[in-house]
């Protein structure tokens, strides 16, 4: 910010790369993740050891990694692709980026601007229209001039609730180009929702007989857990996990944690019409993955919906909606609802059935190891749809911003997600559950965590082919597809070729022997569990 500031008061010129840079500096960017080519050599030239520069060997895994930086730090994450095909490596991660509501600015190179009528080589027409609809702002500037401007600007909207990714496209010759500097500036992120609203809400839920919450990832994201529970202990009422909600929802070791929602409607409907209120807090009402009846829309249940996104609002079929940050909402209706007495009876689930030890390895049965050996301060990212079902059953996450997975359903974000968690929090461990067929989509995110040495436990479960397709297979009755089956992957060679020690467990002895060691161990280190193939029916 020094900088700047001194050459705005001098009246200095500086140059495109210049100015940007202390644009960095004066919003607290110490980290750049990126994939280099040609047309960002001239904003690479000359890097400042003041920023770290985190390398990624292929463009989805850099996207990944700054999603995992920025949830971990609650800031916009900074991250460099190469132009045209570069970004088009990364559209999967930026789309989950969107749903997980990441905040970041993607910066990809452009070729020259003399260059770009002639269709150019690596020239991408229209290229601020490449991303979309799945970044919140998108922009080649006009002028080279503009440039540290555009990237402000969207830095700045990337940090406006909801959070997401934001995209500017940058030619090769702005960087060098002379500019004025940047004013810095503050921009507030958070906006309460209306207190009327809020006060008409506190009314209805006084006078409700029987209430339920259900609870997305908004929750954590805004760090508005602790309130969050605050309003539930005074209404004694059940929590239940929102479908997909891919953060932390509530303490699930709490007494009234009353466990996950299918992404079903008919389930859903069956759970939460026997309440005559329900209230919907950081998630849609409702996320489904499979079609079919619900008896909401026609019951006499009442739905109050708080969220900070005001799509989701607009989206929900029925309720009323409160747009605005759950971190002043919250406590604004705890204040004013009327407390109830305790209950005679918690809602806290029943405690997970130890699983049968066979030869072989069960699902169940790894998850079951998995959660004994995991502590409250342990980090999840999860990246196995297969097998989720068993492991909320037997994993259970005790504190906030400990558990992450993907809200886009697109595989190939869990493993660079989790290394760039851990570039975030580097004295943290970090664990990263993967299945054997999500590894393969970002597998090169191994090799930064390793040049990192980060503690970074990676467990693959491999049952020989995606278990996802295997179980919708058998929920939607289809049968004899092609390509979900997975042979002559040797993970154990992938990961000691990316510098990474590994082993494999094959059998329920060997698991015993070995897994506890395993999760002691610190560094980069990977274990590939070879499970049974067992169908888990999703929904």
């Amino acid at each position: 910010m020094t900088s700047s500031l001194n050459a705005r008061k001098s009246g200095d010129w500086t140059t495109v790369r210049e100015a940007t840079f202390d644009f960095f500096r004066s919003v607290g960017v110490d980290t750049f993740f990126g994939n280099p080519g040609s047309t960002e050599l001239a904003m690479l030239d000359r890097w400042p050891e003041d920023i770290r520069y985190v390398l990624g060997l292929h463009e989805a895994s850099v996207v990944g990694m700054a999603d995992g930086y920025a949830r971990a730090t609650g800031k916009a994450a900074f991250v460099n692709v190469h132009s045209a095909a570069g970004l088009g490596h990364a559209l999967g991660n930026v789309y989950t980026a969107y749903r997980n509501r990441a905040p970041m600015v993607i910066i990809a190179g452009q070729q020259s601007r003399e260059l770009l009528p002639n269709q150019s080589f690596l020239g991408a027409s229209n290229a601020a229209d490449f991303p979309k609809p799945y970044v919140k702002y998108s922009i080649e500037p006009a002028r080279a001039e503009d440039v540290p401007a555009a990237i402000a600007h969207a830095y700045r909207i990337a940090m406006q609730r909801p959070y997401g990714p934001t995209f500017v496209s940058v030619p090769a010759d702005d960087w060098n180009v002379r500019c004025k500097p940047l004013v810095p500036r503050q921009i507030s992120s958070k906006t309460a929702p209306d207190p009327r609203m809020i006060s008409d809400a506190a009314t209805t839920i006084s006078s409700a007989k029987s209430i339920a919450f259900v609870v997305g990832a908004e929750v954590d994201e805004e760090g508005a857990g602790d309130a969050l529970v605050r309003l539930v202990e005074r209404l004694q009422a059940p929590v239940y996990a929102a479908p997909f909600a891919a953060r932390v929802t509530f303490p699930e070791h709490h007494d009234l944690f009353a466990g996950f929602l299918p992404a079903a409607p008919a389930k859903v409907s069956s759970t939460l019409t026997k309440y005559d209120l329900v209230i919907a807090v950081g998630a849609p009402v409702f996320t489904y993955h499979v079609p079919g009846p619900s008896d909401l829309l026609d019951s006499d249940t009442t739905i109050i919906h708080l969220t900070t996104d005001p799509d989701a609002a607009s989206s929900a079929p029925l309720g009323t909606s409160i747009v605005g940050s759950l971190a002043f909402g919250l406590p604004m209706l705890a204040d004013l609802v009327d407390v109830r007495p305790a209950r005679s009876e918690p809602f806290a689930r029943p405690k997970p059935v130890v699983p049968d030890r066979g030869t072989h390895i069960s699902p169940d049965y790894f998850l079951h190891r998995l959660g004994r050996e995991m502590t409250d301060d342990t980090v999840l990212f999860e990246e196995t749809p297969s097998v989720r079902p068993a492991l909320q059953d037997h994993v259970r996450i005790a504190n906030w911003n400990r558990f992450f997975t993907m809200a886009s359903g697109g595989l190939g974000y869990g493993l660079p997600g989790a290394v760039g968690f851990g570039l975030a929090q580097p004295d943290q461990k970090v664990i990263c559950l993967i299945g054997d067929g999500s590894f393969m989509y970002s597998p090169q995110a191994l090799w930064t965590a390793v040049q990192h040495d980060q503690d970074l436990a990676v467990i693959i479960l491999n049952n020989g082919g995606y278990g996802a397709m295997r179980s919708f297979s058998k929920v939607l009755q289809v049968r004899d597809v092609p390509g979900i089956e997975l042979r002559g992957l040797d993970f154990v060679e992938l990961a000691r070729g990316m510098g990474c020690p590994a082993d494999r467990v094959t059998s329920s002895d060997e698991l015993d022997a070995r897994f506890a060691s395993f999760m002691a161990q610190s560094g980069p280190r990977l274990l590939e569990v070879v499970i049974d193939p067992e169908i888990q029916i999703l929904y």
